[in-house]
């Protein structure tokens, strides 16, 4: 009789615990959002610049579970809250096949990310789910929404001391993904920020770029400790899945976004606003 009572309690045990797992990563997690803040201090980059903020906005898909556009509105309210000197917003508008997933015009996405506000602007790079879609109805619903889509170009941002060059490399996968061309903007000796949405450029990319800004991962979308990042979409595995990476001196910085693909889950991977503050060396 006590075997069988103790039996019982584990089951319901463990029952429950995979009821609470479950709804934490199909539901609140998902369903969540941050702000996370970062310092970086790449090679090259000034004194003149020590501060520069930059929000990063990544991997929205608007439309999958937890991510619909009241959610979408509040989050702009709090990355306008942030008062970061630049915006950027490196892909993955919309959704492509995401299990219980709803579509979202890209229209309507971009007017809400009208609201966006920065000093030195607010820009775009198109994720692999956009170029699916239609690129060019997503870059011209952003543009309608004053939004510059930067894919394989740059410009100045700036001025004197504190100007720097920007450029957006068009998506690996499905773009020209042409970062020659956009580095070609580059005219004078003046830091360079290059923004993309897959990670998986970064060792074709010039050692003249001072920080690479990614998404395109969700950091796996699942961590389980002592196992790692089961799937993570990049051919290099994880070794570009989140975060701050520094290879032979080169700096790339990967954002797990806040949106889900594929399965709406995420676990131990929590949706986040990336802030990161750039210091000199």
């Amino acid at each position: 009789m006590k075997s069988k009572t103790l039996k019982r309690i584990l089951l319901f045990a463990l029952l429950l615990a995979a009821l609470v797992l479950s709804s934490w990563a199909f539901w609140f997690e998902p369903a969540s959002y941050g702000v996370k803040r970062y310092r970086l201090g790449p090679p090259g980059w000034p004194k003149a610049l020590d501060g520069l903020t930059i929000a990063v906005l990544a991997d929205l898909h608007v439309g999958s579970p937890g991510n619909d556009l009241a959610k979408l509105e509040r989050m702009v309210e709090t990355t306008n809250a942030l008062e970061a000197d630049l915006i950027l917003l490196p892909g993955d508008f919309v959704i492509h096949g995401v299990l219980g997933g709803t579509f979202v015009e890209p229209e309507a996405i971009a007017a809400v990310l009208a609201d966006l506000s920065a000093p030195l602007g607010v820009f775009a790079v198109l994720g692999n789910h956009d170029w699916w879609l239609n690129p060019r109805r997503v870059r011209q619903a952003l543009a309608t929404a004053g939004i510059p889509c930067l894919d394989d170009r740059g410009l100045r941002v700036g001025a004197g001391e504190t100007a720097f060059w920007l450029i957006g490399i068009s998506d690996f996968w499905e773009g020209p993904c042409n970062h020659e061309r956009a580095l070609s903007f580059v005219a004078d000796d003046r830091p360079v920020l290059s923004f993309t949405h897959n990670p998986d450029v970064f060792p074709l990319l010039s050692d003249r770029i001072c920080l690479t800004l990614a998404a395109h991962t969700h950091g796996g979308q699942v961590y389980i400790p002592g196992i790692g990042r089961p799937v993570v979409p990049s051919k290099y595995g994880d070794r570009y899945a989140i975060g701050h990476i520094v290879e032979n001196g080169r700096h790339l910085f990967v954002s797990p976004g806040v949106g889900t693909s594929i399965l709406p889950v995420r676990f131990l991977v929590p949706p986040e606003i990336s802030v990161i503050v750039l210091g000199a060396e």
